[in-house]
């Protein structure tokens, strides 16, 4: 049983990525000349899944749940493994996997790859420790590991003037970003006096009466948790903080598209999730006059409002999926922004957000990886390019409509089912306008993510010689995106447990 091993054993799935990475830096620092793209793909993968084997572990026997004694507490309390961080931990590790074993076919010539694998697991070592933080100073740092080798990443194909331009952007932003994330933490700790989350909480309901102006505890406090919540919404390419989104994930290669996009973007929202209901319950900061849950809303309708008209009128596969993700991002909001001052259906409508982050996980990953898989045949990026390459790819074709469906939230695909939970925890929280916004804005997604599958298997090519490239199969991206294709469609089935145990996670928050 894992609760019979020493507490420290929780971190198991952070510290097998940290580990991993530090093995990769090691071995291509000691000996480049001998690894090779295949071995440390292999190596890369492989520590992913262990950490991804582990967390599965840990969830189903229990730990960090309720029915076996609660979260476990580590190091002065500053780290709290339980059930909500284990899931997103989960989606981490998965994204990591299929970006990694992508990325061994589109880094094939790259002159050192063992810096990108490195440099993804150090990343995903830092959203899994931010999963599982519990005081305002370790999802700081937490987020500065996750930011620091995605600046990196953005920029990694040295001699593309647009992978260099996007992560210099995305750098200045990310950097003006943090500051602003840390005065916020700055003035909740002068407010309030501790940065442990719990602490933050019990002091927020002792200063509801100190509301005398900016100046009061509360103003203080009040200003922080906005600052904080800007923070946020930068990190989950939010509106109006989301004009980095589509400039990074268009210059980036595709696979760190992938990552950014659905590893990065949870992590944002693991962040959203713990500390706006942990150290600012919504009954406590609303008697303190802060009313995060509306700031939460607007948010979210106007998120996923700009990203799918936005998205709608792009002509490129990859820059429409760049402003997709940032209409998800509005869907994923709604976990926060549906919650009520009593707590009932707090839980349900958090873990369906949980649940749809999982789900979408795999459907955008293998979406960006299928635009990886085209940038390696040397198709192009319109849609007008991807017409007729059903012909020449039809299993990697049916992937990527079982991806636009799903994203789309088209029945039978579990897009549609998590959308469903999300939608009708919101409506069952007293929020009918959001669900109502979140439903019209699914049809509108329709239209474009339908045109990528008409150019795939309806339209055809521009000539007889425009789908010669495809003759190269990467098997390695091939798989990677079929894989995500058959986990899209075989959560439908076992969709029932995911939203059981999210929902469970997220009620053991409130």
């Amino acid at each position: 049983m894992v609760n019979a091993l020493p507490q420290v054993t929780a971190l198991l799935p952070v510290l097998l990525l940290a580990f991993t990475g530090l093995a990769l830096l090691l071995v291509d620092t000691v000996s480049p000349d001998t690894r090779s793209n295949t071995s440390v793909a292999v190596v890369s993968a492989l520590g992913a899944l262990s950490s991804l084997a582990a967390t599965v572990w840990f969830v189903a026997s229990g730990t960090g749940s309720g029915d076996t004694g609660g979260a476990i507490l580590l190091f002065a309390d500053a780290i709290k493994v339980d059930t909500l961080g284990l899931f997103f931990t989960a989606i981490f590790a998965s994204v990591t996997s299929l970006v990694v074993v992508a990325a061994h076919d589109y880094f094939h010539d790259h002159p050192n790859p063992a810096t990108f694998y490195s440099l993804t697991l150090f990343a995903a070592t830092g959203m899994s420790l931010l999963a599982v933080a519990n005081s305002l100073a370790v999802v700081f740092v937490a987020l500065e590991m996750v930011s620091l080798p995605s600046y990196v990443l953005v920029a990694f194909l040295k001699q593309n003037r647009g992978s260099v331009e996007a992560g210099l952007k995305y750098f200045l932003v990310g950097a003006l970003s943090s500051a602003i994330f840390l005065f916020g933490i700055s003035l909740v700790y002068a407010a309030t006096g501790s940065l442990m989350l719990g602490d933050v909480a019990g002091v927020l309901g002792d200063i509801a009466s100190d509301t005398d102006g900016i100046g009061s505890r509360s103003g203080i406090a009040g200003l922080g948790v906005v600052m904080i919540l800007g923070g946020v919404a930068f990190k989950t390419a939010s509106v109006p903080f989301h004009f980095w989104a589509p400039e990074a994930y268009e210059g980036a290669p595709a696979p760190v598209s992938a990552f950014l996009s659905s590893a990065s973007k949870a992590a944002g929202f693991v962040v959203a999730f713990r500390v706006f209901t942990e150290a600012f319950p919504v009954g406590a900061s609303l008697s303190a006059d802060i009313n995060w849950v509306l700031a939460f809303g607007v948010l979210a309708a106007v998120t996923m409002t700009l990203g799918n008209f936005a998205a709608a009128v792009q002509e490129e596969v990859k820059r429409m999926l760049a402003y997709s993700s940032i209409g998800h991002a509005g869907y994923a909001l709604i976990g926060v922004a549906a919650l009520s001052a009593d707590g009932s259906g707090n839980g349900a409508v958090m873990g369906a957000a949980m649940a749809h982050l999982l789900v979408y996980g795999f459907m955008n990953t293998g979406a960006f990886l299928f635009v990886a898989m085209a940038e390696r045949w040397g198709v192009g990026r319109t849609f007008e390019d991807y017409a007729g390459l059903a012909e020449r790819a039809p299993v990697a074709s049916a992937a990527m409509a079982v991806f636009m469906f799903s994203l789309a939230g088209l029945p039978p695909f579990a897009g549609f089912f998590s959308k469903y939970f999300l939608f009708m925890g919101a409506i069952d929280n007293g929020f009918l306008w959001l669900a109502a916004v979140g439903a019209v804005n699914s049809v509108i997604s329709l239209y474009y993510y339908s045109r990528v599958v008409k150019a795939l298997w309806l339209d055809d090519p521009a000539s007889s010689t425009a789908l010669d490239a495809i003759d190269v199969r990467p098997t390695a991206l091939y798989a990677a995106v079929v894989f995500a294709a058959v986990a899209t469609v075989l959560l439908l089935p076992g969709f029932g447990p995911v939203i059981e145990t999210a929902e469970a996670a997220a009620s053991a928050l409130f």
